[in-house]
């Protein structure tokens, strides 16, 4: 279990779900880890007493990622406790579903500017300090593949991480720095729950749709992170890596 032993990572949005169990991934296989969180500290350090009581290595930052200033001292934190950056976990997200008729300013700016935005402003803050064999990895969705109905602004915010995936591989290979999107299909985790989808006529929807039979839980995602940041991935670039039990 030594796959990222002196790396250092940060993954935005960890304090629960998927970010949290790609930070947890990260740090078995030895990287040093900044757990970003937006609103919960509690949750964050819990992720960080997780991985110091296995003898990993992390920090709780806090910072809204769609804020120019706090992206960039999420970054700043990573140099300053561990004294370099290798990968950049961009997972940081919000969903909200509404039909075209009840979309509204703040739906949509919500979702882009944390969404798109974020991811953004966490690269451009990062690129700074990534080198040669650094891994950027962005947390996309199912979604921008099967659109789903009342999802026209999520699905475009995930659009987007996707094409701005394949730009950035683009423009930072030069560097050697790879850039590659994991996009999820229906996960189980807290805020899955919490937004009714889990148990819904949407999950029995995708369910019937996934040739392995099940919903995907956080360490499916987590395993696929770890792959990407690693030097196993060193020929993948722009790519995007569904992972949806074969729903598409």
């Amino acid at each position: 279990m030594n796959k990222l032993i002196g790396k250092v990572a940060v993954v935005t949005g960890a304090s629960k779900g998927i970010g949290a169990a790609i930070a947890k991934a990260l740090a078995a296989e030895g990287a040093s880890v900044v757990v970003n969180y937006a609103t919960s500290k509690a949750g964050a350090e819990t992720v960080v007493a997780a991985i110091t009581a296995a003898n990993g290595k992390a920090i709780a930052v806090g910072g809204d990622v769609s804020k120019a200033a706090d992206a960039q001292s999420i970054i700043d934190a990573a140099i300053e406790t561990y004294g370099r950056l290798d990968i950049l976990v961009n997972n940081s997200g919000v969903y909200e579903f509404a039909p075209l008729e009840e979309i509204t300013e703040e739906h949509f700016h919500r979702q882009f500017n944390i969404n798109v935005l974020g991811l953004l402003l966490t690269t451009q803050a990062a690129i700074k300090h990534l080198g040669e064999g650094a891994s950027i990895i962005n947390i996309s969705s199912v979604v921008s593949r099967i659109t789903p109905v009342a999802s026209a602004v999520y699905s475009g915010t995930k659009g987007a991480v996707d094409a701005i995936t394949g730009v950035l591989a683009r423009e930072l290979g030069p560097k050697k720095i790879r850039v590659n999107a994991v996009n999820p299909g229906v996960i189980v985790t807290e805020g899955t729950h919490s937004a009714g989808i889990i148990g819904s006529a949407f999950d029995a929807a995708v369910l019937s749709q996934t040739p392995l039979g099940r919903l995907g839980q956080p360490d499916d995602i987590a395993a696929i992170a770890v792959f990407l940041a690693s030097d196993d991935a060193r020929w993948l670039t722009g790519e995007q890596l569904l992972a949806s039990g074969g729903m598409r």
